[in-house]
């Protein structure tokens, strides 16, 4: 009887595969048509005709997700050169030398547009700095990196151990209440940060964090991360954040054996009986497993297939994610975003910020090489 395991010699060809189409095809975009060289900034989004979308805003949070893609070890020519640039930017544009922290947005003209502290931007700011300073080791990306992580302790946590996902201008209360997403970020900008150096502070509070989690978002069932606070109506859950939470507890020392990855291993099963179909990633259900959106996003075959580069005995499932991202996903001219029910294309741009979750997914399928 043949083993249906697939060869090695397989999953390196399409590893290599979509380390080539990444270099060659996706992050030169962001070298020249996705970026605005006035401005010293990436266009939010092209077209697939590589032609930027009309700028309605630039983002600090898509600025910071392309540092840590410039900064990452690509072998990129001319990507120090553009993290440098990023870094300078994200500075130039969006810190608020009143207020203090870095606005949610800027005009097209590099104005602030959406003056409002958010800890989704805030926490890709600690990630990419952290990131960026492990490579570079300068004083001014340490200084950024410290004020970020101070600004999140002294603006953002709450006395439950998690934290308020947006503030105002001033750093007002809006009563938005905390979010899963920037939590998670927040988590893996914690790692990120405790990768390159020991900082006690930020080591308590992201075990602090985890123990919230665990305490207020976690549906004790299945396991499950929630989007919103356990009790909150309309809630749900997105498999591809239970498979990136999966990643960051896994690969964590530090974290591996908490109750919170006691939870999210449990979770993973779940996941991905209710939400992964024919090879496609859905991207939100209902606790009970009824799908409430079926569409297809990259970032979260991304994230599937980084988690799955963890489990024994996945190589099957793996080689098929490969070979389904390459066919669904790919093209000559760089990705696509979104597919819908029945695998037809529902969004033809390409986000700058997409990149970042192929540089990780990447960076989590080296372990396979």
């Amino acid at each position: 009887m043949s083993d249906p395991r697939p060869t090695p010699s397989e999953l390196t060809t399409r590893l290599a595969g979509l380390r080539q189409h990444f270099a060659e095809r996706i992050v030169p975009l962001w070298q020249g048509p996705g970026w605005n060289a006035e401005l010293a900034l990436p266009f939010e989004a092209l077209d697939a005709e590589h032609r930027p979308l009309p700028v309605q805003r630039y983002r600090a949070m898509a600025v910071a997700r392309q540092l840590y893609l410039f900064s990452s070890r690509i072998e990129q020519p001319g990507a120090a050169e553009r993290a440098e640039a990023l870094f300078r930017s994200l500075q130039r544009h969006f810190h608020d030398a009143e207020h203090g922290g870095w606005f949610y947005s800027i005009d097209a003209a590099g104005q602030p547009l959406d003056r409002r502290k958010d800890l989704y931007t805030h926490a890709f700011i600690v990630f990419a700095c952290a990131h960026y300073w492990g490579q570079v080791r300068e004083g001014l990306v340490e200084a950024t990196l410290n004020a970020a992580l101070d600004i999140v302790a002294e603006r953002f946590a709450r006395d439950d151990g998690l934290y308020e996902a947006s503030l105002g201008e001033d750093w007002a209360d809006l009563s938005s209440g905390p979010l899963q997403n920037p939590q998670m970020h927040l988590a893996e900008a914690f790692l990120q940060t405790l990768a390159v150096r020991e900082d006690e502070d930020v080591q308590q509070a992201l075990l602090q964090l985890c123990d919230a989690l665990q305490a207020h978002f976690v549906e004790p069932e299945h396991g499950l991360m929630l989007e919103k606070p356990r009790g909150a109506v309309d809630n749900w859950f997105e498999p591809g954040h239970q498979f990136e939470w999966f990643y960051l507890l896994q690969t964590s020392p530090l974290l591996r054996g908490t109750p919170l990855h006691r939870s999210i291993e449990r979770a993973f099963g779940y996941a991905e009986h209710t939400g992964v179909k024919d090879a496609a990633v859905l991207a939100m259900l209902e606790v009970d497993g009824k799908v409430s959106d079926p569409t297809q996003r990259i970032w979260a075959k991304a994230e599937y297939l980084r988690a799955l580069a963890l489990r024994p005995g996945s190589e099957a499932q793996l080689l098929e994610q490969l070979v389904t991202l390459e066919q669904h996903f790919l093209h000559a001219g760089g990705w696509h975003e979104c597919l819908d029910a029945n695998g037809a294309v529902s969004r033809h741009d390409m986000p700058s910020t997409t990149p970042y979750h192929l540089a990780t997914c990447l960076e989590g399928l080296q372990r396979l090489a």
